[in-house]
This record gives structure tokens, C-alpha cells and sequence, in this order.
């Protein structure tokens, strides 16, 4: 794991809904970006004085390519002073210094369980990065069940290509489930009522990726365990 910093390139920024930015950086003194799916970066940011008020950590929403060029999918927060930095100053062509990969929310070696990735907003980054990669590289695994929580249909992140991705990767299901939207087909709620509804009345071995806003962590642990699931099987990433 590298501790230096380095300087990257933003080649490209998309918006990705009315509040939220895909940012392409590249990182031009390394050959290839390594890094294991589900790691982060960590932006240092020219705004403040003191380093630890500077720097924000972001997941790499891309999989490993083999290139020197990563993702971030960025929400802007209101009154965050990283991301009013990141929406109002950077451009195409503008340098970020970043350092990483960095974390511990990744895969295991083997995939002998069902797999539940529950994330609300930008939390989808880690797990778009890993479904891509094991579909990419073959890997074996029992089913994926993506549980993506957000408000309105327009909120959803990377919607066309998850919907592709269960078409061509055999076992990985997306469910999607809105919060706020009336007019919809798909699941309504929280996330929290997909996966107790696929397990209540089946607790068979499985193993939870949490990534988002900590409520939503917090109370998913409380239920989870309450299925009779062990702690050990639960595994999070804490945005905010």
C-alpha cells in the first residue's frame, strides 16, 4: 500500500444526476493504477490550512483496467466545502493530489456465500467497481444481490448499466428500491425490506457489504443481526 502522494489529471467529468459528478482522473507517473475493488482514494484539497480539514476520501467507482485512469462519483453536500471545491473550481484538465489505494472493504479470496450489497447514493461506487471486475475476470460466485436505496428514479446512479449487467452476468440481480417515488414498478421503501424480505423465512450463509450514510449502516447491522446473522458476516464502509 503506497503512502505517497501523487498528481492526477481530471480528463473528463459527466454529470451524473441534477446532484452528483463522475470525475475521470488519471495519474500520469504511474503505469497503472493497482488496487484492489472496493479501495478508496483520498483527495488532499487547496481548502483549508490544516491537512486533516483538506483531505476527502472517495471510493473508486471504476474496476481495476489495467490503466492509470479511476473514477469517483462525487454528490455535492450542502455547505461541504470539499465538494463545492470539486463542483465549482475543477474542470477538465484541472491536477487533484491524491493518495491510495487505500481500505479494507474488499472481497474475499473465495466467494462460498451469497453476496447482499446495500448501499444508498454514491455507495454504489465500491460495489460497481467489484460486480464489474468478477464478471470481467470470471470469477466464481454464488448470487449478487445489489440493493441500491435512493429517493426518486432520477437519483439512481449507473441505472442503464447495472440493469445491463444483471442481463450478461449470470447470479448478480439489481434492486433498485425508491424511498419517495410514487409512480413506480420496482421496489418502494428502504433497503432495509429487500433483504429481510428475501430472508426471513430462509437465513442461508451470506455475507453483507454496507456502504453509504451511517443511519442506513447503523440500523442495517441492528437488523441483520436480528435475522441471526454473526457480526463477522457484515462489512462496512462509512461514507460522512
Amino acid at each position: 500500500m503506497t503512502e505517497n502522494w501523487h498528481t492526477g489529471i481530471v480528463t473528463k467529468i459527466v454529470d451524473a444526476t441534477h446532484n452528483t459528478r463522475r470525475f475521470w482522473i488519471k495519474i500520469p507517473d504511474m503505469e497503472t493504477f493497482d488496487f484492489k475493488p472496493g479501495q478508496f482514494v483520498t483527495l488532499d484539497l487547496p481548502i483549508h490550512e490544516k491537512k486533516n480539514k483538506r483531505w476527502r476520501s472517495y471510493s473508486i467507482a471504476s474496476h481495476p483496467n489495467g490503466t492509470n485512469e479511476i473514477e469517483l462519483v462525487i454528490v455535492l453536500l450542502e455547505g461541504g466545502a470539499g465538494t463545492h471545491y470539486l463542483f465549482n473550481e475543477v474542470k477538465e484538465g484541472s491536477e487533484l493530489v491524491l493518495k491510495g489505494p487505500l481500505g479494507v472493504f474488499v472481497l474475499p479470496p473465495t466467494l462460498d456465500t451469497e453476496l447482499f450489497f446495500i448501499c444508498t447514493g454514491t455507495g454504489i461506487a465500491p460495489f460497481r467497481a467489484m460486480t464489474k471486475y468478477l464478471m470481467q475476470h470470471n470469477i466464481p460466485h454464488k448470487d449478487i444481490h445489489l440493493i441500491f436505496g435512493t429517493r426518486y428514479e432520477k437519483d439512481l446512479l449507473y441505472a442503464e448499466e447495472m440493469r445491463q449487467l444483471e442481463a450478461e452476468f449470470p447470479g448478480f440481480h439489481y434492486i433498485p428500491t425508491l424511498s419517495r417515488q410514487q409512480e413506480w414498478t420496482g421496489h418502494k421503501g428502504y433497503v432495509h425490506q429487500v433483504y429481510e424480505e428475501m430472508l426471513k423465512d430462509d437465513r442461508r450463509p451470506a455475507n453483507f457489504y454496507l456502504c453509504g450514510w451511517k443511519e442506513m449502516i447503523d440500523e442495517a447491522k441492528q437488523r441483520i443481526q436480528a435475522l441471526g446473522y454473526d457480526r463477522k458476516s457484515i462489512h462496512q464502509e462509512l461514507y460522512g
